[in-house]
């Protein structure tokens, strides 16, 4: 389930943040806790939560972090909506509103 068998890719790599295990920036400024949740992966054909990062309350992109906005700022992220219409073209999207 990655960006090499499925086509899909997970949040790290669409938003390059090199924030993922291993990445650029980990060192500097700390590891996103998504692609560590293990309890959504397979979710969205992603690793760990990278295709279900929204259910994930840590997560390090700025949407998230402004989770005290009226409105679910994930449902604006571009890659939120790359992620619904990918998985609606095969009718298995999978979302819900209880964060980890």
């Amino acid at each position: 389930m990655s960006d090499s068998t499925t086509g899909k890719l997970n949040c790290w790599q669409f938003k390059n943040c090199g924030r993922e295990p291993g990445g650029v920036l980990t060192e500097l400024v700390g590891e996103c806790p998504v692609a560590r949740t293990m309890k959504y992966d397979g979710l969205n054909d992603g690793i760990g939560a990278g295709r279900a990062c929204w259910m994930v309350r840590n997560a390090a992109c700025k949407e998230a972090q402004n989770m005290s906005a009226p409105v679910d700022p994930c449902h604006t992220c571009d890659f939120y909506k790359r992620v619904v219409f990918e998985q609606d073209e095969e009718t298995c999207f999978r979302y819900t509103s209880i964060p980890v």
